[in-house]
């Protein structure tokens, strides 16, 4: 994603995901690999490509949003283990970001379903 043009920034905390979370399913139904490089954000959709790079370093990675996070106030997203090695985060934890959004990713469509039958109610 280096070298494209950034279409949306945003600033705040980034913080990384436990490895606990090792092989569980992220929001978009995906397993959690912490040596991908993907990330938790609230609302973008999934397969949104990320520039983040670390305030006080300079440091960047590429990242695609996969999960749904983080949810404590002043976090803007959760990384994998992968990254947050990358950015030099795993000590501390937490680290101030500029996030660039690089490619939004497709919304997916919605099932339609059938409208639910009404049942008929007994009288007793």
């Amino acid at each position: 994603c280096d070298g494209r043009a950034a279409k949306q920034r945003f600033r705040g905390q980034v913080s990384y995901y436990s490895d606990v979370f090792e092989g569980r399913p992220t929001a978009s139904g995906e397993p959690y690999d912490r040596r991908l490089s993907t990330a938790a954000h609230r609302s973008l959709p999934f397969g949104t490509v990320l520039r983040v790079v670390r305030a006080d370093s300079g440091e960047a990675v590429c990242v695609r949003v996969n999960d749904r996070g983080p949810f404590v106030r002043g976090r803007v997203l959760d990384v994998s283990r992968a990254v947050a090695e990358a950015l030099d985060i795993v000590r501390a934890g937490v680290a101030r970001v500029e996030v660039e959004v690089i490619e939004l990713g497709r919304a997916p469509k919605k099932k339609h379903r059938a409208p639910a039958k009404k049942k008929k109610r007994r009288r007793s």
